[in-house]
């Protein structure tokens, strides 16, 4: 036991540097949210560690916390693994399994239960081989998971701090992982990368050439500006001394190509052959190999794993207090927000009685809501802000008033099957259905009293004939009705929804939607309609009949108008004008009796023709007044 205290020891000292004095407070303020879970809700800064397969990004986070990762050969990292260091006053490792969202209930409770074999921390690739068993990745498994393998080092010396190593991205599949698999790897990777909170190490392998390195894109791509990202290049050894390759790397570790703010850094981590040597030799030999060749151009605090630490350092103080202020704010509001749910829980309900007192209350809360609504009374905070989308969708008297000012504009406009126009009528503006001219509509009258002929006398129309138009015109009443009926029922469902999701909480509020208040609705849906129909039913079918003394008043102005569009039209015949506001110098003798031969009212020889013409008066002036 006392071997294991003293190897946690020395790992604390590893990892010390990473948490400077003048920032102590700041971290202790960050360690205290994650102790009130809030990095669940809310996200905190930390370490993640990306970069494409085989760049030695284990290595980088070995390099930097003092945990062996495994790195065997070609076996890659195919989860991502959270190391999260805590501060407490005794030692101790604690390792958890996070299922994914697409495992069974069988399999999520299992890994659950994921207990490592072992609470030494040289021991940690052993606790990864035993995680990788678990989640069905053995060294004979093809693919990539969406677990997440935690793993909590807590003691007195620690510093409060989460680094990640994620997947590396590859470009196409082969044997062992498929194209399909190297999506589900890049969409992990984002996942990280793209919390604005996050510093992200970019580590690019000095084997490969940089631009062909997907990690460097993704960089840019969530990091645009380069605030939070770090460069790190990884097996500086493997360059020919002198060659464009070491050349060109130079340049980027110089930050001349691909600019970052927190800039680059080069280590000489491990390789195969010295996999076995301890830290201390490994820290050696990367000082030897940057004392020789062009390494020494560079600065020094950008060279090795000693000065590498204290740059993460000041890197994590400046995010820590550059996301403060909005870290408060995002904290304070989801304060608020499990307030107001706690709220909309009420109090517990565990017996029946409970839950019959608590649906009560919930069914008090919502009629007083939605009578308010109905009343157009205002005054309850639920109602918010009438200039937003909701705040107007919450307030149903004025929605249900503004929807009938449109429906009486919309049947004034449009309720009829075709509109009548006299020659010099222009169209009027907002209307879309048909236009048929007075003389075409005068055949249409003459054809369909022709066809419904009785014991009128000549130059006479039936009653019945005025019902048979006026049906024919106000066919579109009945669209329109079922129109504006459902944009009704759909306001009202609206309110329903925000109102019971303000009393209860959202899955009380889904179940009593689902069950209870929709299909209430639903009944009360088809009585609506129906009422709508028997309100509708008169305007449809059976005798024309009407009390209203503007019918008649409305018949002679129909006449009146039609006479005095013809007078202008003989007028303006009489004199050559084309238009009848148009001015006219009179300069000669006018015969008066021609004049007056002109303006009189013109009999109508064809009998059926006078007819019709007053069935259309009629029919018109009907139409007006219902």
């Amino acid at each position: 036991m006392d071997g294991t205290v003293q190897k946690d020891d020395e790992f604390a000292k590893a990892v010390s540097a990473l948490q400077s004095s003048d920032h102590g407070q700041l971290l202790d303020v960050i360690d205290h949210l994650r102790a009130l879970g809030i990095d669940r809700h809310v996200p905190l800064p930390q370490l993640v560690v990306c970069g494409d397969q085989s760049s030695g990004k284990s290595s980088v986070l070995e390099a930097v916390s003092g945990v062996r990762f495994p790195t065997k050969g070609t076996l890659c990292t195919r989860f991502a693994t959270e190391l999260i260091l805590r501060r407490s006053a005794s030692h101790s490792i604690d390792v958890k399994i996070r299922p994914s969202h697409d495992r069974s209930d069988d399999e999520r409770a299992k890994l659950l239960a994921f207990q490592g074999p072992s609470v030494d921390t040289d021991q940690f690739p052993l606790l990864v081989e035993a995680a990788k068993e678990a989640i069905g990745l053995d060294d004979n498994a093809k693919g990539f998971s969406e677990d997440v393998l935690r793993v909590e080092l807590s003691g007195p010396h620690q510093p409060h701090l989460t680094l990640v190593d994620l997947p590396g991205l590859f470009h196409s599949g082969n044997k062992q992982q498929s194209s399909d698999q190297a999506k589900l790897v890049k969409s992990l990777v984002q996942q990280y990368m793209k919390n604005e909170r996050s510093i992200i190490l970019a580590v690019v392998s000095a084997k490969n050439d940089y631009a062909n390195q997907i990690v460097t894109e993704l960089a840019r791509k969530y990091d645009p500006r380069g605030l939070r990202t770090m460069g790190i290049v990884t097996s500086p050894d493997t360059l020919i001394p002198g060659s464009d390759s070491e050349e060109s790397f130079l340049r980027l570790v110089k930050n001349e190509d691909v600019v970052f703010r927190l800039g680059w850094h080069v280590l000489r981590n491990r390789d195969f052959n010295t996999r076995d040597h301890s830290t201390k030799q490994r820290d050696q030999e990367e000082q030897d190999f940057f004392s020789r060749g062009s390494w020494t151009s560079l600065p020094a605090d950008i060279l090795g794993i000693g000065t590498l630490k204290p740059r993460l350092s000041n890197a994590l103080k400046e995010q820590i207090i550059s996301v403060l202020p909005h870290l408060i704010q995002d904290v304070e509001r989801g304060i608020r927000g499990c307030h107001a749910r706690l709220n909309r829980l009420g109090d517990t309900r565990g017996t029946l009685q409970e839950q019959r007192q608590y649906l009560i209350r919930t069914s008090q809360r919502f009629s007083k809501l939605v009578k308010a609504a109905v009343d157009g009374v205002y005054d309850d905070e639920f109602f918010g802000d009438p200039m937003t989308s909701e705040g107007e969708s919450k307030r149903l008297r004025a929605v249900i008033q503004d929807l009938l000012l449109r429906f009486a504009d919309d049947m004034r406009r449009n309720g009829r099957q075709q509109r009548i126009r006299d020659d010099s009528e222009e169209m009027a503006d907002g209307y879309v259905g048909r236009m048929i001219s007075r003389s075409d509509y005068l055949d249409h009258v003459h054809d369909l009293m022709r066809r419904t002929r009785g014991r009128e006398l000549p130059g006479t129309f039936s009653p019945l004939i005025i019902g048979d138009l006026f049906y024919e015109q106000s066919k579109p009443w009945k669209a329109l009705v079922d129109r504006y009926c459902r944009d009704v029922i759909n306001d009202v469902k609206a309110l329903f929804r925000l109102t019971i999701h303000t009393a209860t909480d959202d899955t009380t509020a889904e179940g009593l939607l689902q069950k209870l208040l929709y299909p209430v609705l639903e009944t009360r849906t088809s009585l609506f309609h129906k009422k709508a129909l028997e309100v509708l039913e008169p305007h449809q079918h059976g005798h024309a009949i009407t009390y209203n003394h503007y019918f008649t008043e409305n018949v002679q102005r129909a006449r009146q108008k039609h006479n005095e569009e013809d007078q202008a039209r003989r007028l303006r015949k009489y004199f050559g004008a084309h238009r009848t506001d148009q001015v006219v110098s009179v300069r000669q003798e006018i015969d008066l009796s021609k004049l007056a031969g002109s303006l009189s009212i013109a009999t109508q020889p064809d009998m059926d023709r006078y007819a019709c013409s007053e069935a259309t008066y009629c029919m018109e002036a009907y139409y007006k007044v219902r």
